[in-house]
């Protein structure tokens, strides 16, 4: 269990949370140092615990977000349980939700319901819509808000929608509720009053497509989805090698095409083919150039090809599986790898951006209910 002193220590967070966007945010406040009391349904839990049995019988996205959290079980919606949790908001700092639309509201769990008796108290809400409009009551799951944040306007080849691997649109709102509350925490140093964060997991996406949007500003057509590779540039993207598999590469001026030619394909007269020239050129052609640049390859296993890259100083990358990823040798190199405790034994973890082993909380992911009791007397309750 970590011990050292936190940027957060001292701070209580409460969550009624499931599924990825509020279990994401907390957990980076958990890193942090902050306590993070995870409230539960009894006997079923965080639905994202069912999500699969991949870790040890345990559910990945479960064991992602949810280290160095405390599991409340409480079935908020009875009256017993309902004055559990307000107790326990007497000592809260924050409290996060991501519950389905209007059920904060009806279980007296909004800002407007709590601040006169908790002046303190953050309250950060995470919804797929937000409050108003006419989307407030739609339900809202990761891909269905990429879709509607035209997410899956720019993806793939342009044959049918792809979305994101991941879940993308959670994340990104997780990661915003996360910022959002850091700040509230430092603004209350001032004013020593709480406030009210509104994340709407749409808003949030739709942040992250900042690019697309001004790009199509007055209606101007949008970018072509390019599958792996880019739009607008070429050769950039996938390209396979002798063994099956492929190598990523970019080039991005004329200097790091020549050296491509010369050092990497070998064959300095593809650099003044009037097909290739130029950029654009090599866009318009990138069939033709593909097939000269897959030729030259087919002789060459992927770690042959990135060598012959390095050499050229021209800006590649393995395509990694996720194989790949767990024995990466630079964050291995790095030393980013530790473990944390589950209900099934030990997992490797990987540490958080920016923070050490040192400096971050890497404590167990809970079982459902396991610190009931704890709670309850630490409250002076029973149950």
């Amino acid at each position: 269990m970590s011990t050292a002193r936190k940027p957060l220590s001292g701070i209580t967070v409460v969550s009624l949370e499931q599924a990825i966007s509020a279990p994401f945010a907390t957990r980076q406040l958990a890193d942090q140092g902050a306590r993070v009391i995870k409230i539960e349904r009894p006997g079923v839990g965080d639905f994202a615990r069912n999500y699969d049995t991949r870790v040890n019988g345990l559910a990945s996205h479960f064991i992602w977000t949810n280290r160095s959290k405390e599991s409340l079980a409480l079935d908020v919606k009875k009256p017993s349980d309902h004055a559990v949790l307000m107790k326990l908001l007497e000592k809260a700092d924050v409290l996060v939700q991501n519950l389905a639309p209007g059920a904060s509201t009806r279980l007296g769990l909004s800002h407007e319901a709590l601040k006169e008796k908790h002046p303190g108290l953050i309250v950060c809400n995470i919804s797929g819509f937000g409050p108003e409009g006419p989307y407030r009551d739609k339900k809202a799951y990761d891909l269905l808000i990429q879709s509607e944040a035209g997410m899956l306007s720019v993806t793939g080849t342009g044959k049918e929608p792809a979305k994101v691997g991941i879940s993308i649109a959670d994340i990104c709102a997780g990661s915003y509720a996360y910022s959002s509350i850091l700040a509230a925490l430092f603004e209350r140093k001032t004013t020593e009053k709480g406030c009210n964060i509104d994340i709407s997991m749409l808003e949030s996406m739709v942040e992250w497509m900042g690019f697309p949007m001004y790009y199509t500003y007055e209606n101007a057509p949008g970018p072509t989805p390019a599958g792996a590779s880019h739009a607008a540039i070429y050769p950039y993207g996938p390209f396979e090698t002798g063994d099956g598999k492929s190598v990523m590469l970019g080039i991005q001026n004329e200097r790091e095409w020549a050296n491509f030619c010369e050092k990497v394909l070998r064959n300095s007269e593809v650099t003044t083919d009037e097909r290739f020239v130029n950029n654009s050129l090599r866009v318009k052609n990138r069939d033709a150039l593909r097939g000269v640049i897959v030729q030259a390859f087919s002789h060459l296993t992927a770690d042959e090809a990135i060598a012959l890259l390095d050499a050229a100083s021209i800006a590649n990358a393995s395509v990694n599986d996720m194989q790949g990823v767990w024995n990466h040798p630079q964050l291995k190199a790095r030393d980013r790898w530790t473990e944390v405790k589950t209900p099934a034994g030990v997992v490797p973890a990987l540490l958080p951006p920016g923070m050490n082993a040192g400096e971050a909380r890497m404590d167990a992911v809970p079982a459902l209910g396991e610190h009931n009791e704890a709670i309850l007397k630490e409250l002076g309750l029973t149950k």
